[in-house]
């Protein structure tokens, strides 16, 4: 039996930390059997925020997601595991918190009104590529 190990960033949003959710999902991720390797809270700036998002410079959407994030402490998390890019995804549920299933991050505990998909609780790495790019932007001494 194969084993893919790899290494993910798992931010916590501002709106995670403001409502004290910040454990909650540290502990989900950890009963999920994934090892925590580095976790900071901090404050990010623009110049960081600019960097993690630039793929989206440009859309609609990319000011106010950068003044969200932002606009208070953000948990920054190196996660590791068996396929655990995938696997954390799976954990935190659909952007949208008002289609994400119950029983996901997002699901259970995101609120649904119309503040913008971008207060959704936490980010994961979508592939490999942007864990590593991710990584070291926010692990830079890693």
């Amino acid at each position: 039996m194969s084993t893919h190990i790899e290494e993910t960033l798992v931010l916590v949003k501002p709106d995670g930390v403001e409502r004290n959710l910040t454990g909650e999902i540290l502990r989900r991720i950890e009963a999920k059997g994934y090892t925590i390797v580095d976790v900071r809270m901090m404050r990010a700036d623009r110049e960081l925020l600019v960097a993690h998002y630039a793929e989206h410079e440009g859309k609609p959407f990319f000011e106010p997601l950068v003044e969200f994030m932002g606009s208070g402490p953000i948990v920054a998390v190196r996660l590791r595991g068996e396929r655990v890019i995938e696997g954390f995804r799976s954990l935190a549920g659909a952007t949208d918190p008002t289609t994400a299933a119950p029983g996901t991050i997002r699901g259970d505990l995101a609120r649904d009104w119309g503040a913008a998909v971008q207060q959704n609780l936490v980010h994961g790495s979508d592939a490999s590529e942007s864990a590593a790019r991710e990584l070291t932007l926010w692990f830079p001494q890693s």
